[in-house]
């Protein structure tokens, strides 16, 4: 009797190749892109949701804030998108959450597809989604009255700048998702900590009124920096030092917790 040798799938054992790595990648960023479709209500988080932030705050509080609901959305409409786009990165940590509760992963685990696949696929869609929100709040904006004054570079810039930050806030949620033990636990913990550091911030109101205190907190706040440079390349105004403060927030976030959500990824994939 001869025995008869099987190749390794290239998921479990072997090696998967950088192209069909990429492949994969793209083909998980679909199948979360058209979950959408079966799932209505999740179109309610990434459009309804959008739309509610954007008429709250301009018609309750700009009276208030700025004297008309005119001027203060010419300032905080940029706030509102960074406070939305943060509060999206926890869709991701919820959804892989899910996944793993449900078995999903384990189903994948099976195939010979590279293991990051549903993982940077899960983010990259979820990227798709941070765009299509601002977008919506931006031309919602638009009908408003608000004018991206600082032109299409500017807003192409601003937009780029929005997803590297999420991309970066992304790993975070990943830990957030792999260690927590339900959806409902990581939703707790999520805007627990983003309500504070973005209300703490200048999305929605000048630092200078903030007691001192608490503008020395708001002053090195990453929501600050991200909120200035995105009204900033909006809107035309200064922005090279709210950029760059935001570009190493992004490198910074990246650089702590990427390696810990990949390590508590493996652990549980």
């Amino acid at each position: 009797m001869t025995a008869t040798t099987m190749p390794l799938a290239p998921g479990r054992s072997g090696r998967v190749k950088p192209l069909d790595g990429l492949r994969q990648t793209f083909t998980m960023a679909w199948r979360s892109l058209v979950a959408v479709k079966h799932n209505p209500l999740e179109l309610v988080d990434y459009s309804i949701t959008p739309i509610m932030f954007v008429f709250l705050f301009t018609y309750v509080l700009g009276g208030q804030m700025a004297g008309s609901p005119d001027a203060y959305l010419k300032y905080a409409l940029p706030g509102i998108i960074v406070q939305n786009t943060l509060f999206m990165t926890m869709y991701t940590a919820m959804a892989l959450n899910t996944d793993l509760t449900k078995g999903v992963f384990d189903r994948l685990r099976s195939l010979p597809i590279a293991r990051s696949a549903p993982l940077v696929g899960r983010i990259a869609a979820d990227l798709t989604k941070h765009v299509w929100a601002m977008l919506l709040m931006i031309g919602l904006g638009l009908l408003l009255g608000f004018r991206v004054t600082g032109g299409f570079g500017g807003f192409l810039l601003g937009a780029l700048l929005l997803v590297v930050f999420a991309a970066a806030v992304s790993w975070s949620a990943v830990l957030i998702g792999m260690l927590a033990g339900d959806a409902e636990k990581v939703q707790a913990f999520g805007f627990t900590l983003i309500f504070p550091i973005t209300f703490t911030s200048s999305a929605f109101v000048v630092v200078d009124t903030m007691p001192g205190w608490l503008q020395a907190f708001s002053d090195v706040n990453p929501v600050t920096h991200l909120s200035d440079a995105f009204r900033g390349l909006l809107l035309g105004g200064p922005v090279a030092e709210p950029v760059m403060w935001s570009l190493v927030w992004a490198a910074g976030i990246t650089l702590v917790f990427c390696p810990l959500a990949m390590r508590a990824y493996r652990a549980k994939v």
